[in-house]
């Protein structure tokens, strides 16, 4: 099996191969180093000046990413760890973003900004949140992430042929999982882009959640907890494109759904997703749909108290358990 870590590499050679216009930059992304997570290892020595190892200013570095996709180029900008996407916000937000539609006539912008998230590795306050929030709504900018369940290939011909900036999450703790593999409890099928994860033959579920790529298997072990000790039957669905947020498959006989998000609570994607299903769902559902975040706190790097500050498996099933009492 492939570890997620791998099939990213693999799918940025292959992609470098087959478009020529395709540049790479950011910090220590050349070989020996091949990044901090080696995701860019072999590109340096294979594509040549393509492939850019920068100083160290994420301003600098997304600006020339945003410069080359403006003329004409296609730019793949790597953020060290995605909390210092913060200080390059002015030029994704006012320079990339608005340079889609601020000349007169619609102008593509095929930019992606790679940004490693999340914790739960005990890198601190500082290397391990998820700054998704931050940039939900911004005009001419799409924010995807990275799943075990899409091929990663196919998601950057996505990012790229919508002609406009796109942010790529990448929760690090995905890395050495394996693609296209899940608890073996349970089957997962792609419905319009969308990854749904169920027990086959369950029929109707009692709760339908909702997560991004770096909760799913915190999310999965819930599902497999409540399953095997509260008798509640779940179903995961999974979207790589976090906003706009696409259509979600398959809810119109959800009694409840509850949407996880590692976020802090406060203008976030989870509230984004709620926003979207109410006027779909607004006859339908039993009760508020329910949102969980990771606590209002920064993060520590001690692992015990890590844990109680991110989202975890027990706060989801504690969570959807205390909603279907």
């Amino acid at each position: 099996m492939t570890r997620v870590s791998e099939h990213l590499n693999q799918a940025l050679h292959d992609l470098m191969e087959s478009d020529p216009s395709v540049h790479l930059l950011g910090e220590d992304v050349g070989d020996p180093y091949g990044g901090a997570f080696k995701i860019t290892r072999g590109l340096s020595g294979r594509f040549g000046s393509r492939v850019r190892s920068t100083p160290l200013s994420e301003g600098a570095i997304a600006g020339v990413g945003a410069g080359l996709a403006l003329a004409g180029d296609k730019a793949i900008v790597e953020i060290m760890f995605a909390d210092f996407v913060a200080l390059a916000f002015d030029q994704i937000t006012n320079f990339a973003a608005k340079s889609t539609s601020m000349y007169g006539r619609p102008v593509p912008v095929p930019l992606v900004v790679r940004c490693p998230t999340g914790g739960n590795r005990g890198y601190g306050p500082t290397h391990s949140q998820n700054p998704q929030k931050h940039f939900i709504g911004v005009p001419g900018l799409s924010l995807f992430e990275m799943t075990p369940f899409h091929d990663v290939g196919e998601l950057f011909a996505r990012m790229f042929g919508l002609g406009r900036p796109c942010l790529f999450f990448e929760d690090k703790v995905l890395y050495t999982r394996q693609m296209f593999r899940i608890d073996d409890l349970f089957r997962f099928e792609l419905v319009d882009d969308v990854a749904r994860v169920y027990l086959d033959g369950a029929g109707r579920p009692d709760c339908t959640l909702v997560t991004h790529g770096g909760l799913v298997h915190r999310t999965l072990d819930a599902m497999r907890a409540l399953l095997l000790e509260d008798d509640l039957v779940c179903e995961l669905l999974v979207p790589a494109q976090l906003y706009p947020v696409p259509p979600l498959p398959g809810l119109e006989d959800a009694p409840h759904v509850c949407v996880v998000d590692d976020g802090t609570e406060g203008g976030t994607w989870a509230a984004e997703v709620a926003t979207a299903l109410y006027p779909r769902l607004w006859d339908r559902l039993r009760r508020p749909i329910t949102l969980i975040n990771s606590a209002d706190g920064v993060i520590p790097a001690a692992p015990h108290l890590e844990r109680e500050v991110l989202v975890q498996a027990d706060s989801i099933r504690a969570a959807v358990r205390e909603a279907l009492s």
